[in-house]
């Protein structure tokens, strides 16, 4: 999960990631696949940045220092607690079956597999892997079906021994077995699945998933046994850093890089490192990224499509002295950049008894909201494709892509008062004076926001909130539209993306009469609105690390036009450590943003993010992942159809008609498409911003001295 960044979805990776239609038999949909075109799922807004280079050009040798957030506290996919350098690692040193192309479409990897298909369908699924006869783990030992039922039996929920994350997929095979030989390896499923290409990526010997006590902490600390191109050296804790080196038994081609030392460095530390010479790759912030840009300006990525300003805005003629000397200090880097395979949304808390549990007012925010707007300020700047996304379940060019934000309709000011009029919110009724300590018209949470102060200097100057039309109180909080005057004086300077890490085009208004009943009159002022003496306050929570001005630049936008239509929004700031376990995951807030990441199969991935809550035995509400606690028995039904299809072209249709409806229930809305950018020696070629595609590390490497005119490869 990450406020603005990316973690690994729910069922896939180990970073984490209610209430029914209000009136759903009368509810009318536009178009619930969301596709008239042939091929709704289009192509990627933007490509791989990576200076992709031929192997022939490419040293042998030399030391790539990348950095990264964190030393992982394990190298276990499949344990709560991985993270993002931990599948990093695995990519590197693990085998994957199917892995992620430029679109974001798993592709078979022939390092390791041969072919993959579904044999049998009747009466059981069967799928049939003939693995390359070549592969082996790094102790010399084939890779084999021994491999395939340990990694079975530990994730598929039988043996609670087995401190897993997930088992989605794996709880669906009845048994595995060894083929017609050694290299064959047959799956046999008790239940259909259509993303069984999810499975075994990666996968672990079956000395770390043999057992519950290898499983727990034998691949902890230490990975033994690997089969990738590199292997897991050495981690250093206390000097923040892991070394991977070129495995010998490695069987493809050969890595061009001697070793691989991933660095754990904060985001707001790493222009400096990079200046003084000891990173050579590093995703960054906009701010950093303009600074090393002066030094190496690029023509715009032409497979980026098209795009707006560019990254870096300076005239180069009239460079200040401080941006002469940033041209000094990063001489030989270059810029890279490309969209992550993840998105950020507002999320609307249902749950509870707030505004916000009734689904007339979730559309009114939604309806609220210019998307359009909200994406060019974050994208446009940067040089990158500013259309705001228009599924939950997919991103431009994966193959269950679809816009669907049909389903809700377009930015209309006037529906949305009218959704809120006949919710019973009307402008200038009569708001009881709140005693001391008394919650305004939102969720349940108390407001343990961060107390500034008055004098606090803004460390972003990005997210200052406009003195013209907000009030900042003492606890923390400040209310955007605490006045009369026009949304328009806000501030208008671009967005730029946050860094900090944790875990299509909008289409017009719907259907006539599908948001509101027919004859409803839209309030004609946007004073504030108000309902049994209580006014309508939305407590809008965002994180006040310096790493998320965005999102509170964001957050303030989000205000603004809620204000239009009558919505005040009270913006708390609270620290990064307690944002998502202390607020998101414990229903703390109203309002909120955090990111995504995309998935190729989300028919398994997503389901948990959009489930239908249901009590649990002890009578807590059991939400999965479903942080805004909004579902419908309908949306689960197409979930399980979907995942149970063995056909893919119905399976696609199935979940584009789930997202439809996730539309229509309003509890998240898809803002824009998280950019990446990275900052790369220029010399190094086939490395930088992946887009969707997965690194080829045995590719990667420093150019051979004159054969781009660049510095020699780095040394260790």
């Amino acid at each position: 999960m990450s406020h603005d960044g990316v973690g690994t979805r729910p069922g896939r990776g180990s970073v984490m990631r209610a209430a029914a239609f209000l009136t759903a038999g009368v509810l009318a949909l536009p178009v619930l696949s969301g596709c008239s075109d042939p091929d709704p799922a289009g192509k990627p807004l933007a490509g791989q940045d990576i200076a992709p280079a031929a192997r022939a050009r490419i040293a042998d040798g030399g030391t790539l220092r990348w950095a990264v957030d964190t030393v992982p506290e394990t190298l276990n996919t499949f344990q709560s607690d991985a993270d993002a350098t931990t599948s990093r690692i695995a990519q590197a040193t693990l085998p994957s079956m199917y892995r992620l192309d430029e679109s974001g479409r798993p592709e078979r990897n022939e390092a390791y597999l041969e072919s993959a298909k579904v044999v049998e369908t009747e009466p059981k699924q069967v799928v049939l892997y003939k693995l390359n006869q070549q592969a082996v783990w790094s102790d010399g030992r084939e890779i084999g079906a021994a491999d395939f039922a340990a990694q079975w039996r530990a994730l598929s929920g039988k043996d609670s021994a087995y401190w897993t994350a997930r088992n989605a997929g794996y709880d669906r095979i009845q048994k595995i077995e060894r083929g017609d030989n050694d290299l064959e390896v047959r799956v046999t499923f008790a239940r259909p699945y259509a993303d069984w290409q999810s499975l075994f990526s990666p996968l672990y010997p079956k000395e770390v998933m043999g057992t519950p006590d290898s499983f727990n902490d034998g691949a902890r600390r230490k990975l033994k046994v690997s089969a990738g191109p590199f292997t897991v050296r050495k981690i250093d804790r206390k000097g923040d850093e892991i070394r991977l080196t070129r495995n010998p038994r490695w069987w493809g081609e050969p890595a061009k890089l001697n070793e691989i030392v991933l660095r754990a460095v904060p985001r707001d530390e790493r222009a400096a490192e990079l200046a003084a010479g000891r990173l050579d790759l590093a995703d960054v912030d906009p701010a950093a990224a303009r600074r090393i840009a002066i030094a190496a300006p690029r023509p715009e990525n032409p497979s980026a499509g098209p795009s707006g300003t560019p990254l870096m805005g300076p005239d180069l003629r009239k460079l200040t002295s401080v941006q002469r000397k940033d041209k000094e200090r990063f001489h030989g880097f270059e810029v890279r950049k490309s969209l992550e395979p993840a998105y950020t949304q507002l999320a609307l808390n249902g749950g509870g008894d707030g505004p916000l549990a009734d689904e007339r007012v979730r559309r009114a925010v939604a309806r609220a909201l210019d998307r359009e707007k909200i994406a060019e300020t974050v994208l446009r700047p940067l040089g990158l494709p500013a259309e705001p996304v228009g599924s939950h379940l997919a991103l431009s060019g994966q193959a269950a892509y679809a816009d669907n934000s049909g389903a809700i309709g377009g930015q209309d000011t006037a529906e949305a008062q009218a959704l809120l009029a006949d919710a019973g919110w009307v402008p200038g009724g009569p708001v009881k004076e709140k005693k001391k300590g008394e919650k305004a018209a939102g969720s349940e949470a108390d407001k343990t926001g961060k107390k500034e102060g008055g004098k606090e200097e803004e460390k972003d100057s990005e997210s200052k909130t406009d003195k013209k039309t907000d009030k900042k109180s003492d606890d923390g909080t400040y209310i955007v539209g605490d006045d009369n005057k026009g949304a328009d004086e806000q501030d208008s300077r671009p967005l730029a993306q946050d860094g900090k890490q944790y875990g299509g085009k909008q289409l017009s208004g719907g259907a006539p009469g599908a948001y509101a009943p027919q004859g409803t009159a839209a309030p004609a002022a946007t004073r504030q609105l108000a309902k049994d003496g209580k006014a309508l306050t939305l407590r809008f929570v965002v994180p006040d690390g310096e790493g998320s001005g965005t999102l509170r630049a964001v957050a303030d936008r989000i205000g603004h036009m809620l204000k239009r239509v009558g919505i005040r929004t009270e913006i708390t700031k609270v620290s990064d450590e307690s944002y998502f376990k202390d607020h998101i995951a414990s229903g703390q807030y109203d309002l909120a943003l955090y990111s995504w990441p995309a998935s190729a199969f989300p028919a398994t991935d997503a389901r948990p993010i959009y489930a239908k809550p249901v009590p649990a035995a002890d009578g807590s509400l059991n939400v999965e992942q479903n942080y805004t606690r909004v579902g419908t028995d309908q949306v689960d039904q197409l979930f399980e159809q979907a995942v149970s299809t063995l056909d893919e072209s119905e399976s696609r249709s199935l979940i584009r008609k789930a997202d439809s409806r996730i539309w229509a229930a309003a509890g998240s809305i898809p803002l824009y498409q998280r950019p990446q950018l990275t900052a790369a020696r220029s010399n190094l070629a086939n490395a930088g911003a992946f887009g969707f595609g997965a690194p080829v590390f045995e590719d990667m490497g420093f150019l051979k001295k004159g054969a781009a005119g660049q510095p020699a490869p780095s040394a260790s």
